[in-house]
């Protein structure tokens, strides 16, 4: 005897997986505030998120790789003297697809983890996926927030290997696991910067409260990350394609040429796994 389900008896089937998938699905926060004083006078009138690279502003790449991650709900931080211009520029996100985006404030200049707090009320007991807004690639994270979805708790940072490691917080690698990041090392152990892209369980929040202010005075996104290391929590993955920030007249000058000559945020070029958590 065959049973056929009428799509009267599946609808509330389907609307109850819609929401466990929503709800397991991380929020996004986009880092965009700050001075901009790398890009000094070209942030004497403006914010540095705003400025364009190639052919759209700064700030819409890192939304679109959040976008194309399935990320539908998100926040973005921002701050400085020209932060209602993000509103006219992005109002309520439609060109992205989405019904809605979030805003709120940073004072001054305290660091990632600092701006990441500001979300706390946002992100509420999900987990988050953060960008740096100034950060931009040339394929997509969907396969990595995939993965930490199912990882379920901990955090996942994405790594690439870079020529000039001591810029960035670099990630020291041993037996396929992450011991520790270090921020801006004089003598890299390894070539693996940690990319302006991370994805953290709801504790994240708890670790910003855990940290003090470094010797810039400001709150280091890689003492959070050690906090999860140190847990044994971390997982990463490494982005494929090419990465870039645009901080810099030279880092903005590279987005650019590398934005039009192969362009950004591609569904055909994604991640390499890299670590998992161990189940018992």
């Amino acid at each position: 005897m065959t049973y056929r389900a009428s799509n009267a008896r599946l609808k509330p089937l389907r609307a109850r997986m819609g929401d466990v998938i929503k709800k397991n699905m991380p929020k996004g926060v986009v880092l965009a505030g700050g001075t901009g004083s790398r890009l000094y006078p070209l942030t004497k009138i403006t914010n540095k998120h705003l400025l364009p690279v190639y052919d759209k502003p700064m700030l819409y790449y890192p939304i679109e790789t959040l976008v194309n991650a399935g990320i539908r709900d998100i926040m973005i931080v921002t701050g400085g003297k020209n932060s209602g211009d993000f509103l006219r520029l992005l109002a309520n996100g439609k060109e992205f697809g989405l019904e809605h985006i979030n805003y709120t404030y940073q004072e001054g200049e305290g660091g990632i983890a600092e701006a990441l707090a500001l979300a706390e009320h946002f992100v509420d007991n999900s987990s988050v996926c953060v960008i740096l807004g100034d950060n931009i690639i040339e394929g997509n994270i969907k396969a990595a927030v995939d993965a930490f979805r199912q990882q379920g708790e901990g955090a996942k940072v994405l790594l690439r290997e870079v020529e000039d490691a001591e810029r960035f917080g670099v990630a020291e690698i041993r037996d396929g696991r992450i011991i520790g990041v270090e921020e801006k090392p004089k003598a890299p152990k390894t070539n693996y910067a940690v990319t302006g892209i991370y994805l953290y369980d709801h504790t994240v929040f708890q670790k910003t409260r855990q940290i003090s202010r470094s010797n810039r005075g400001e709150l280091e996104i890689t003492d959070v990350n050690n906090l999860y290391i140190a847990e044994g929590t971390m997982t990463y993955d490494f982005l494929e394609g090419w990465w870039t920030d645009a901080g810099t007249f030279d880092s903005l000058r590279r987005a650019t040429n590398l934005v039009a000559e192969s362009g950004a945020n591609k569904m055909s070029v994604g991640i390499r796994s890299g670590s998992a958590l161990e189940t018992v």
